[in-house]
């Protein structure tokens, strides 16, 4: 009986599975911290320091580029990720870009719950910058970035091979970005908040 039954079922199991735990358990990152946890000085945007990120991802996904974007000032950097997002990768070349950054730059990043962000102790031991994670399916949590991905596709079009691109041009293309004139700056851009932030930090 017990035989027969077994070959009845539709996925010759002999026992459930309890699926919601089995697919928590596979897909959740390991030590994560919900953005509900971030520091309250981050909500208003005028405290300094605290990033946002995520990658585009090119043809076939086989390619990316790391995006961040610094809330306050709406300054954006861009990482080369050309091939697979292994996770040391990720943390290793983001802590490598953060660490060009000033200490008070330096608070904290919020990311998507994108598994090349499962090596995030890693990159909060190097740069000293916890990550934050957010909900699932809510874009809106890193606005900026989501905007600022946007407007990257003009140079960076879906369907392209993201690896061809070097660090260099990647840099002039956040350059671009940064000389632009933002309303919600006051109608200054992003590189001139920014430097200007650097400045009140480095007077006496």
């Amino acid at each position: 009986m017990r035989t027969e039954l077994k070959l009845a079922l539709r996925k010759g199991r002999t026992r459930r599975v309890n699926r919601s735990r089995t697919t928590v358990a596979r897909g959740r990152i390991v030590d994560m911290v919900n953005i509900d946890e971030r520091p309250k000085e981050a909500d208003d945007r005028v405290v300094p320091g605290f990033w946002e990120g995520d990658p585009i991802l090119g043809k076939g996904n086989k390619s990316q580029i790391a995006t961040l974007v610094e809330r306050t000032t709406r300054f954006v950097m861009l990482v080369r990720i050309p091939y697979a997002r292994n996770a040391e990768k990720v943390a290793y070349l983001l802590a490598q870009k953060m660490e060009t950054l000033p200490d008070f730059k330096k608070k904290s990043v919020i990311w998507d719950q994108g598994k090349e962000m499962a090596r995030h102790a890693k990159f909060t031991v190097r740069t000293g910058m916890p990550v934050y994670f957010c909900d699932p399916h809510s874009p809106w949590q890193r606005g900026s970035n989501e905007d600022t991905n946007g407007l990257l596709r003009q140079y960076f079009p879906k369907g392209t091979d993201l690896s061809l691109h070097s660090q260099e041009e990647l840099d002039s293309v956040a350059a671009q970005l940064n000389g632009r004139l933002w309303q919600m700056l006051d109608w200054w851009k992003p590189v001139e908040v920014f430097k200007d932030l650097l400045a009140k930090h480095a007077s006496p």
